[in-house]
């Protein structure tokens, strides 16, 4: 399979290159913009070509990160060139004279900062929505009105190529397996709850969302769907600025504080961000059948509500020290918390029939149930850079460090109505703490202009502690300890890496490459009774290979290997009865989910602003983890019998293929109108090899699909109105079904003091109050149907200000395409609009 597509691969390049031709008689623009102080390269520059006597660029394109920049393909003739950036004066070259097939080097052109001229000043540049760019999408957070109110499970739902249902359950192509990160970094935040932690960061806080499809060499090979990497907003102009945004809703609130400090080579960034959901009321009912060997038929009736409450915050400092023009260190401190509570009552109804259809059994009870959960976690990271006086040559060295500590609470009491049996119930307490520890070294070496190689090493060390203390009713009102459901485990893991990787642009800038080998290896203990788990090698290709067809348009092709390993929950054996009627535990014998994804994507951007993309994947897994039910109708555990129990386990249970496209569109109707959408599909097909496993089928396709739309209006008076409205289908698996969800807000906001402020409506979903969630799961002897009223509607009002003598900020990130440590530190809030 891997063999077909690589050669597949090899014909479109081979298509691409004889389909082109390239113009010998156009000429090219190329040079380095420096800041003249401090000598440093400015990154993401806008460099912009104007035919002389024209007030509007024709052409133009962005410094990288080495502030180096090329422009190809320009006609012969006399031009004007200027470069700018926010805080630098305009740099002008009149008469850059290109000639056919030649190229005006404009060599080392140094931009003046104006630091101190810039008070009452108000530059405006802002990046689009969505930048697609080599080897990422970048969804542009900060740019996106509705986006702000929420938080950042409500900013991903807007994000190209990502799925989240109303459960916070979140997909990337199709994938849940998303490595997430946090400004280029692993974070424990994500480790005990990954929708809590991403309902805790505010949507304010969040600058732009990297979606990274198909990571190269230098990024973990963890998550076969892919990494998503959250960048929080931040500042390095110089001077005191800093910001304030607070949202308050009937569902939720949110605000978040920035301060930001620069003065010649030092600056420090403070932050602070939190976000609280409002006690809301969910409804719920479940209908369960099933059949056992004799013909008798069990059935349960669950209807009930619960109350939940959320709430976390995020807070962090960061210190930035040129030591020398090509010296930095970066360090950084993060605290994090989250935390839930629900709790509810819901009445049952359990009835037995026999094979002849006569009632032997009616059992009427009510169920209370209450739990908690709380999250705190520290982050402490540190990392220096080298540049060489070689141009491009650079060393970095990184170590962070993330510690998380949990804790979670259970109770759930069931009273018996008609049976005269006793109360029973069940009590627990779970403590655990963990630490992930990486340290990375990346080396960047350029042969020639157009040839670099890239290498590095990594270790990530992992250990986790975990208790849980199980508590049992007696008749008398008393708890006492189950020690049968009272245990503690220790999990270790550790991964090494090295990787190696080269880029090059081919054929006079034609065709430009990136080709990576990741190896790591990884080791795994846990004191779990007569468990050894072996350790493995895992060698990880990757490329990609992309073509600028014209300078508004371009076409790439990617391949990456990527692996999901089992984490302590997939591996733990413990058994969770905190539901005795929905029993889970976990299978320490799992293998890693391996993973090939191969992507094509084309881009086009026209002059009057519009943007296209259209992309398509294909995804094959193996070993593919997945969690299937199993029916009893009596389940024995520790000399303890359960009635009417469906059994949640996790097994390699087969493969899993995916294809599919997405499809992405800006269209500026008008200077005031921008309507912009989102269509992502994908076929999956799941197949079950596991002959030990029974399935309601061993195979199944089934198509699913998302559609959005975005509609911005800027009315005069620095008045601007927003819609946008989401669509997921409902997905099948090889044993339920999953519900389909619609979500939209309107949003309206408006600018005053000079932009320094801003004053916000937002409402979602205003004219239902519940969104309808229905979901079956079906087995050999069995079936079920839930239905979920979860409450949705709410109404809010924002208010931000900006303070500081400097409004301006860069017009993009810099796009740190490094291992997954390799970005800067922690964030805070840009002065930009």
């Amino acid at each position: 399979m891997r063999s077909f597509f690589v050669f597949l691969a090899l014909i479109f390049i081979t298509l691409q290159i004889n389909a082109q031709s390239i113009d010998a008689g156009k000429g090219k623009i190329n040079g380095k913009v420096t800041d003249a102080v401090s000598k440093q390269p400015v990154d993401y520059a806008t460099v912009s070509v104007f035919k002389q006597g024209s007030t509007s660029p024709f052409n133009g394109i962005s410094t990288d990160p080495k502030g180096i920049f090329s422009l190809n393909n320009i006609v012969a003739g006399d031009y004007r060139v200027t470069i700018d950036f926010l805080g630098y004066k305009r740099h002008t070259i009149d008469h850059v004279i290109v000639t056919d097939g030649g190229t005006m080097a404009l060599g080392n052109i140094l931009l003046e900062p104006v630091q101190n001229q810039l008070k009452g000043v108000n530059i405006v540049a802002k990046a689009p929505i969505i930048e697609n760019r080599i080897d990422k999408m970048v969804y542009n957070a900060a740019n996106d009105l509705t986006a702000q109110s929420g938080a950042a499970i409500d900013v991903l739902k807007k994000v190209p190529q990502v799925t989240v249902d109303i459960d916070g359950n979140v997909e990337l192509q199709g994938n849940a397996n998303i490595r997430f990160l946090i400004n280029g970094k692993p974070s424990s935040i994500f480790g005990a709850s990954l929708a809590d932690a991403l309902q805790a960061i505010p949507g304010s806080q969040i600058k732009s969302i990297e979606v990274i499809t198909s990571p190269g060499a230098k990024y973990d090979a963890a998550g076969t769907g892919g990494i998503i990497n959250i960048i929080l907003k931040d500042s390095k102009v110089q001077g005191i600025n800093g910001s304030v945004n607070l949202t308050a809703g009937t569902r939720q609130e949110n605000g978040s504080f920035n301060l930001n400090a620069r003065k010649g080579n030092f600056g420090a960034n403070a932050f602070f961000g939190g976000n609280a959901m409002l006690n809301s009321t969910v409804l719920s009912n479940n209908k369960r059948s099933s059949t056992d060997q004799a013909g008798n038929i069990t059935s349960l009736f669950q209807d009930g509500s619960s109350q939940s409450t959320r709430g976390g915050y995020q807070s962090g400092i960061n210190l930035n020290w040129s030591i020398t023009p090509k010296d930095e260190l970066t360090a950084s401190v993060g605290f994090d918390h989250f935390g839930n509570h629900n709790y509810g009552l819901t009445d049952q109804k359990e009835t037995r029939i026999d094979a002849s259809g006569n009632l032997f059994s009616d059992i009427l009870s009510q169920r209370n149930s209450d739990s908690k959960f709380n999250a705190y976690s520290t982050d402490y990271s540190l990392d220096y850079k080298k540049n060489f006086k070689k141009e491009g040559q650079e060393l970095e060295v990184s170590v962070n460090t993330s510690n998380s500590k949990n804790t979670s609470n259970y109770f759930q009491q069931q009273d018996y109505l008609n049976t005269g049996d006793i109360t029973t119930g069940i009590r627990g307490n779970n403590p655990g703490n963990s630490r992930e520890t990486n340290i990375g070294v990346d080396y960047t070496h350029p042969v020639t202009k157009t040839f670099t190689i890239e290498g590095g090493a990594k270790a990530v060390i992992e250990n986790l502690k975990n208790v849980t203390n199980t508590d049992t009713l007696l008749a008398n009102g008393n708890y006492i300890n189950n020690a049968d459901q009272t245990y503690a485990f220790n999990y270790k893991r550790n991964i090494y890496a090295v990787y190696l990787s080269t880029s090059a642009s081919l054929f006079k800038n034609f065709l430009d490459f990136k080709v990576g080998l990741r190896n790591e290896y990884t080791t795994t203990t846990a004191d779990f009774p007569g468990v050894v788990i072996p350790g493995y090698n895992t060698l990880a290709p990757s490329f990609v290979l992309s073509h600028k067809i014209s300078p508004t348009q371009s076409i790439k092709l990617s391949y990456a290997y990527r692996i999901e390993r089992p984490d302590y929950r997939d591996v733990n054996p413990f058994y969770n009865i905190s539901d005795p009627h929905n029993i889970s535990t976990g299978n320490p014998n799992l293998k890693p989910e391996i993973s090939d994804n191969f992507e094509i994507g084309y881009n086009r951007s026209f002059d009057g602003g519009a943007n296209i993309y259209v992309g398509t994947f294909y995804r094959h897994n193996d070993n593919d983890i997945q969690q299937y039910t199993t029916s009893f109708d009596t389940l024995s555990l520790n000399g303890k019998e359960y009635t009417n129990v469906l059994l949640n386990q996790r097994a390699n249970i087969g493969t899993q293929a995916s294809v599919g496209g997405n499809i992405f569109a800006s269209i500026p109707v008008t200077s005031k109108l921008n309507l912009r959408t989102n269509i992502f599909l994908v076929n999956r097909t799941n197949v079950n090899k596991d002959p030990n496993i029974q399935t309601s089928v061993n195979r199944i396709s089934a198509f699913q699909y998302r559609i959005n739309l975005n509609a911005s209006y800027q009315f005069p008076g620095n008045f601007m109105a927003e819609a946008f409205g989401n669509y997921n289908s409902s997905s099948r698996g090889l044993q339920s079904t999953r519900p389909k969800f619609f979500w939209y807000n309107i949003a309206v906001r408006k600018q005053f003091w000079d932009k320094k402020a801003s004053i916000g409506l937002v409402a979602s979903n205003p004219f239902s109050k519940y969104i309808d969630q229905y979901s079956t799961t079906t087995g050999p002897g069995y079936n079920q149907s839930s239905l979920r009223q979860l409450p949705f509607r709410s109404f809010g009002i924002s208010l931000s200000y900006k303070f500081g003598k400097l409004e301006f900020s860069k017009d993009k990130d810099k796009d740190k395409e490094g291992r997954d440590d390799n970005s800067p530190g922690m964030p805070a809030e840009p002065m930009g609009k």
